[in-house]
């Protein structure tokens, strides 16, 4: 399975992190242990959605749509 997830920082509730991931739990391990650069500032985070998928191509799509401005804008709209 391949994940698409979103974070959000549980001391500054206004920040959030789309990603992507074939181990889910590990890598918020990760995010949350200050191994990624760009969630390093902000953590610790807590997960707030993921979505699964089969196959690698598609999660990675999706990731890049939730990335984009409409996907930012279908995210606040379904899962805020």
């Amino acid at each position: 399975m391949f994940y698409v997830y979103i974070l959000r920082s549980i001391p500054f509730p206004d920040q959030t992190y789309i990603g992507f991931s074939a181990n889910l739990k590990s890598r918020l391990v990760d995010h949350n242990s200050g191994k990624s650069k760009h969630t390093v500032k902000f953590k610790p985070w807590q997960l707030k959605n993921y979505f699964a998928f089969l196959d690698e191509k598609s999660a990675r799509q999706f990731e890049q749509y939730l990335k984009t401005g409409s996907g930012r804008a279908f995210c606040h709209r379904h899962f805020k």
